[in-house]
């Protein structure tokens, strides 16, 4: 008996296959999440434990609450999203782009 694994994926169904690897892509992205989140709650527990040396440094983070914010608004909620773009629209003017 040799020691070469065997290729299930050739011993199945069309179905079946396309069913595993949705299951793995799915995984794969699921990972990819689990990661970002981690990443962000790193970065946002880093931007409450030092105070911004500097103006663009508070609009830093101001505009990454922006975002969260305006991600939660609906999509129908068109004068927040207005006055949201409007202060990013002031940071970059006042600040450099922060």
């Amino acid at each position: 008996m040799k020691d070469i694994p065997v290729d299930l994926d050739r011993h199945r169904g069309m179905a079946a296959q396309k069913a595993t690897d949705l299951r793995r892509a799915i995984a794969v992205v699921e990972a990819h999440v689990r990661e970002l989140r981690e990443r962000e709650t790193d970065l946002e527990n880093r931007m409450m434990t030092a105070p911004s040396a500097s103006w663009p440094e508070a609009a830093v983070k101001t505009r990454h609450l922006l975002n969260l914010y305006t991600a939660s608004l609906p999509s129908e909620d068109a004068r927040h999203h207005a006055l949201v773009t409007a202060l990013f629209d002031d940071f970059a003017r006042l600040g450099g782009d922060a």
